[in-house]
């Protein structure tokens, strides 16, 4: 279930902040959306995958540390993101 190198660069060129921008906050939490998403697509088909459940979850917690981490330090920032990637909160 991981991404193709395509929509793994795409995604990062459409949240990266600088041009060799890889790393950013904004990038690592659009990935790791991606991966969520496709992992509870993956989920609804295969409700009884528990050990793919366990790394969702983890992905999950993963994002939110990031985001209070963005939160902390660029408010505004973070406003952004979650309103491109439709995230509540």
């Amino acid at each position: 279930m991981s991404q193709s190198p395509e929509v793994r660069s795409a995604i990062i060129t459409e949240y990266k902040t600088g041009e060799t921008d890889t790393g950013s906050p904004e990038v690592q939490v659009a990935l790791i959306s991606e991966r969520i998403t496709s992992l509870t697509e993956h989920l609804k088909v295969h409700a009884k995958d528990f050990h793919s459940r366990r790394g969702l979850l983890m992905l999950v917690g993963r994002r939110r540390r990031l985001l209070d981490y963005l939160k902390r330090k660029n408010q505004a920032r973070y406003q952004t993101l979650i309103g491109k990637l439709g995230l509540r909160r």
